[in-house]
């Protein structure tokens, strides 16, 4: 009797440490599994642009990452806020990588689209597959049905669609612990970007980039300081852009911004693909 009695505690702390293990391995895959992405976006990243070619010839560790995206369900649902929103943002990302060099060198012939576009890949956004976090999701459906429910509008900005026109891709994996400083980078680096801020002010315009327009919504709840002030004439859309992209800008478009005479306008989006190949973008 004496020696069954001590194995009881034995089993109950080896119960605990399971359980205990069982806890923690989501968060610890939360934070850990966007490492293999880390690493190819530093290797073939630069400056927002893409060695597509040296990815394609050495895409293996891609496919991989790619792979580990479809966590249980349960997994997923386990994760803070934050963790989720990384984990959505990269895995768009790699899935635009990896959509592009499915079919890389692309040669389209849509005159829609630049020859070499990812929109020259038949349904790249609106209807191919993609299995992440338990789940078969489309691009579109990521940016467009995923993304809105956590109301941070910064998230559409940090998505690389394939395109000149998307906000610059980093060279780094987005993270939960590093999630708040990277989109406030983010944030800073759109004011300063002319493909998604163009301030004229001898013309009296500012034009921003399309994804704003395209989610107008979300930065309007985010930004808008509401009918009050010298901006209270304006839309809310026209003050969401204010406030968001004012603290960034330098002295002089800053000045000219609070002088309220300018239009807004939106800027055509640019479908070149971001290549690095060869030196420039296609």
């Amino acid at each position: 009797m004496p020696r069954i009695i001590s194995i009881v505690p034995v089993l109950v702390i080896a119960l605990l440490s399971v359980t205990h293990a069982k806890q923690i391995a989501p968060s610890l895959a939360a934070g850990t599994m966007h490492r293999a992405l880390d690493e190819i976006l530093d290797l073939n990243v630069r400056d927002g642009l893409v060695y597509y070619r040296a990815l394609q010839s050495d895409r293996s560790k891609l496919d991989r990452y790619v792979a580990s995206l479809d966590v249980p369900s349960a997994t997923y649902e386990s994760w803070s806020k934050e963790a989720r929103m990384a984990f959505w943002v990269n895995a768009y990302n790699a899935l635009v990588l990896q959509t592009v060099i499915n079919r890389y060198p692309i040669r389209g012939k849509s005159d829609q689209y630049p020859p070499a576009s990812i929109r020259q890949i038949p349904g790249a956004f609106e209807t191919l597959k993609h299995r992440a976090a338990g789940r078969g999701v489309t691009l579109d459906e990521i940016e467009k049905t995923i993304l809105p429910e956590f109301n941070e509008p910064r998230l559409h900005l940090a998505l690389g669609r394939g395109a000149i026109g998307s906000g610059r891709l980093r060279s780094e994996a987005y993270t939960a612990e590093r999630l708040a400083a990277q989109l406030d980078d983010v944030q800073k680096e759109f004011a300063s970007e002319t493909n998604m801020v163009k301030i004229d002010r001898d013309a009296g315009r500012v034009a921003v980039t399309a994804i704003v327009s395209w989610n107008s919504d979300r930065f309007i709840k985010a930004y808008d300081p509401g009918a009050a002030g010298p901006l209270a004439e304006r839309s809310p859309i026209e003050r969401a852009i204010v406030a968001f992209i004012k603290p960034h800008l330098l002295p002089l478009e800053q000045e000219f911004v609070d002088q309220n005479k300018f239009s807004v306008s939106y800027l055509p989006f640019d479908w070149r693909l971001n290549d690095l190949t060869g030196g420039a973008a296609r």
